[in-house]
């Protein structure tokens, strides 16, 4: 609860008048801190990779626009690996770029070595995992924008 002054006497001596109102405080939701990379990537299937989904998971990280190209083709959107990884990469690489835009001005173009970053992802998804990136996949999964399960 919290007091409001509703009005403001106009003779100085007397007090003002003070109405209690009901101020609704904002909901916060919990976010559960346990939910493990386990948790996280397990309810993928891993049996039906084929090297093709391998491929085009792993050239999105470091080019993204193949991500974009592979969420466009009716074949590719509906390949759950597929689809996993080019909505992650597209997430990281818009991230990365953030970061490297913003440290570039005050380093001359050095930062822009942390494209590199975007070889690791690549290199799991080349190897037929579903790859977790601290934050940003539990992130996307709470998001709904990658789902698990077939």
């Amino acid at each position: 609860m919290v007091n409001e002054i509703n009005q403001v006497p106009e003779d100085p001596k007397e007090e003002p008048v003070i109405e209690e109102s009901v101020i609704e405080e904002p909901v916060v939701m919990e976010i559960d801190e346990t939910m493990q990379e386990e948790e996280i990537l397990d309810d993928f299937p891993t049996d039906d990779i084929t090297s093709d989904d391998k491929l085009w998971a792993a050239l999105g990280y470091p080019i993204p626009l193949i991500a974009l190209i592979a969420l466009l083709l009716e074949d590719k959107k509906d390949r759950l690996f597929i689809k996993f990884h080019a909505i992650q990469s597209i997430a990281l690489n818009i991230i990365l770029w953030v970061v490297i835009i913003l440290l570039s001005l005050p380093t001359v173009g050095c930062i822009s070595l942390l494209w590199l970053i975007t070889l690791w992802p690549a290199y799991d998804a080349y190897q037929g995992k579903y790859t977790e990136i601290p934050f940003l996949t539990k992130f996307l999964k709470r998001q709904g924008w990658v789902k698990s399960g077939a």
